[in-house]
């Protein structure tokens, strides 16, 4: 097994130098071409004074030159951090703050909008189209000069950090998951073997960068070197579009969230003739509705349907193939077993590992968990513990917040999370966040955000809120001021107004009563 992740790059480039490895909007690389790209990346970022273990932001749409950058940063030693270009700039300035991001990789339009040289960490950006507008900025062109055939010199170990990825976070501010090569290693040789992906796969990019999903895209088709064929930001939006870019790409392996998939089965005119080469569809992130899944099941009888489990701490810890004669009296759809060279188990309230029947937090250990967040101590300490149900030596777990239960098969059954917590269109998002952004206006007094559970992409999120005596605001306008401060998916779809929250007998936001009155 590689201990490093730019390995799968290096073997890849020297079985198959001339076959496409990445294509977006008909553009591509070769793997020769990403290995002599990501070289040079490499070399620059060195000569630019990157240091083992510097942060480089990734920030702009999907291109082939994200992913060369993502080799180059790690062979440079460095540590890439994935920024979601849709993001409110408020969110994109506190992420590189937070982790001190010392270069940028980004777009013309991107870049010029961050004003990346006003920001104290940042010493340089590079530019995947156009020319540099500065001093400290440069041009893609201009990594020509440098060497390659090979990478700078580098002493890696696979416990060094690899990439950081940023999640919604509980306090209002994103929270950095640092994942290591191991991290990232385990879940991706396990996938290896479990899906052998081979050279003449087409591999899907439907998620973001900045989302986890995309780890098993990028580097499971490297590995193999198959094709990775991204899809652009522009084509999700729209599922018949995004059925003809599986036509025309002629996809043999697909990843998203349900969300995804139900729109594809719903508006997107999906058929088996459209697909014939598809084999295998990956689906992670939320519940996916029965009726749904059996939908999908009918009309694509001979693809295989794996339910993946995991938060972005562990990527994925368990699986689930789903059963098409099971399927048809099952209720509910398990998360399934812990993947290879992974344990999961729940524990009760009581501290006591749970069995058959009962109900218990999931944990997690094993070399895919996290080591921790970045720059925090204490959140850390919090949700990445000592494993004491192991006494012999010091080794952690991770408590993943998930409610679960044991079928009767052995596998697990998702209930639900233990604090406020949820999942959208695939995307983990505390409530929390949300209920920050809303009350940093300063119209607003108090202010609570529920879920409402929806089939098609697993909650919306409805807000009420109390406002300052004699303030008024419209619905668009607080949505508005939450989209300079969080992201378009968790912007609440729904606001009520309300002359003051209901509360609890201990003083606090019944969100509980709230919830159901949302539900009404």
């Amino acid at each position: 097994m590689p201990y490093v992740l730019q390995q799968l790059l290096i073997g890849s480039a020297k079985r198959y130098p001339e076959k496409l490895a990445v294509s977006v909007r008909d553009r591509g690389l070769t793997y020769r071409e990403l290995e002599e790209r990501s070289n040079q990346l490499a070399h620059f970022l060195r000569e630019r004074g990157l240091k083992k273990g510097d942060r480089v932001g990734l920030y702009a749409g999907k291109c082939p030159e994200l992913v060369a950058a993502m080799f180059g940063i790690l062979k440079a030693g460095g540590v890439y951090v994935p920024l979601d270009p849709q993001a409110p700039l408020e969110r994109i300035n506190y992420i590189i703050g937070n982790c001190g991001i010392k270069g940028l990789i980004t777009s013309k339009e991107r870049g010029s909008g961050l004003n990346a040289g006003s920001i104290p960490s940042v010493m340089f950006s590079v530019l995947v189209d156009g020319d540099p507008q500065s001093e400290n900025q440069f041009g893609w062109s201009d990594l020509s000069r440098y060497p390659a055939g090979s990478a700078p010199e580098l002493q890696a170990t696979t416990t060094d950090l690899a990439y950081i990825l940023y999640t919604s976070g509980s306090t209002g501010r994103p929270k950095g998951v640092m994942l290591t090569h191991q991290n990232a290693l385990t879940f991706i040789e396990w996938c290896a073997e479990m899906f052998a992906v081979g050279s003449d796969d087409r591999v899907s990019n439907h998620a973001p960068l900045h989302f986890d999903l995309s780890v098993f895209d990028v580097y499971n088709s490297t590995k193999a070197g198959a094709t990775l064929y991204m899809v652009p930001e522009e084509v999700t939006l729209f599922p018949a579009n995004l059925a003809g870019f599986m036509e025309k790409n002629r996809i043999t392996v697909w990843y998203s969230v349900p969300s995804a998939l139900i729109l594809l089965l719903l508006h997107g005119n999906l058929k088996p003739e459209r697909v014939p080469e598809l084999r295998i569809i990956l689906f992670a992130g939320e519940v996916f509705p029965m009726k749904y899944l059996r939908q999908l099941a009918d009309l694509l009888p001979r693809v295989e349907l794996y339910n993946l489990y995991g938060p972005t701490e562990t990527n994925v810890c368990t699986y689930y193939k789903v059963d098409r004669k099971r399927l048809k009296t099952q209720e509910k759809l398990p998360i399934g077993k812990a993947c290879a060279n992974t344990e999961v188990f729940a524990v009760d309230e009581n501290d006591r590992m749970i069995g058959p029947g009962e109900v218990g937090e999931l944990h997690v250990r094993g070399p895919s968990v996290t080591p921790g967040y970045w720059a925090d101590p204490e959140k850390t300490a919090k949700m990445v513990l000592p494993n004491r149900f192991q006494p012999h030596f010091e080794e952690k777990m991770y408590r993943t917040g998930d409610l679960v239960t044991p079928d009767g098969e052995g596998d697990y059954l998702f209930l639900g999370r233990r604090d406020s917590q949820i999942k959208s269109r695939g995307y983990r998002i505390e409530l929390g966040e949300i209920e920050a952004a809303l009350v940093s206006h300063p119209s607003v007094k108090e202010a609570a955000a529920v879920a409402m559970p929806d089939e098609e992409i697993g909650n919306r999120i409805k807000a009420f809120v109390s406002l300052n005596n004699g303030d008024a605001i419209s619905v668009i306008q607080l949505q508005q001021h939450c989209a300079s401060r969080i992201p378009k998916y968790m912007i609440p779809e729904m606001i009520e107004f309300r002359e003051a929250l209901p509360k609890t007998s201990t003083g606090k936001v019944d969100r509980v009563g709230l919830a159901r009155v949302g539900a009404a």
